[in-house]
């Protein structure tokens, strides 16, 4: 979703293109891609396997204990993440820092992620979701995103089923 490339180098390896293309690149083309592309990032890139997958869920669930965040859907895979967390009193932009300040932290303090690694991009994206209805679309686009990428769900106990909010309450009308 980002609209410009953070590294001029980036620049010149292929057209940019804002948005989903209508003919997607093979995986030849997209692996090809990535091995060019890689001399020219700041940092290596780190593909998170099954255990850093868990020790992200790990520290997810630390942070959202911690701030008392509702989680909807949460899917941790090879290089990303997708989280679904109700509206709080912090900010999108503080919420989405500070999932990623957690599991920084977390990898470098395992040893996961060197300890100078960035592990996110400083791009990230958070899409609003403002109906029941694409609340329960996102819940199930980020939960099959583990059989997209082939990969097993890790459980998330911090998880909980979407309620309907802030339509979850019956209307409660008292006499006078």
């Amino acid at each position: 979703m980002s609209d410009r490339t953070w590294s001029p180098d980036l620049d010149r390896l292929a057209e940019r293109h804002f948005g989903r293309k209508k003919v997607q690149p093979s995986i030849g083309e997209l692996r090809a891609f990535y091995r060019k592309a890689q001399e020219h990032l700041a940092y290596a890139t780190i593909w998170w396997d099954g255990a850093a997958r868990r020790e992200l869920v790990r520290a997810f669930g630390e942070a959202i204990g911690r701030e008392r965040l509702t989680c909807y859907a949460c899917a941790v895979l090879r290089n990303h993440a997708h989280l679904l967390v109700r509206k709080h009193r912090l900010k999108a932009e503080q919420m989405l820092e500070l999932l990623k300040d957690a599991g920084r932290s977390h990898l470098r303090g395992t040893g996961m992620a060197p300890p100078d690694h960035p592990v996110f991009s400083a791009d990230s994206c958070h899409v609003f979701k403002s109906t029941p209805e694409s609340v329960h679309s996102c819940v199930q686009y980020i939960d099959d995103n583990y059989r997209k990428h082939n990969l097993p769900p890790i459980a998330c106990a911090f998880v909980v089923p979407y309620d309907n909010w802030p339509f979850h309450k019956k209307n409660k009308s008292t006499a006078l």
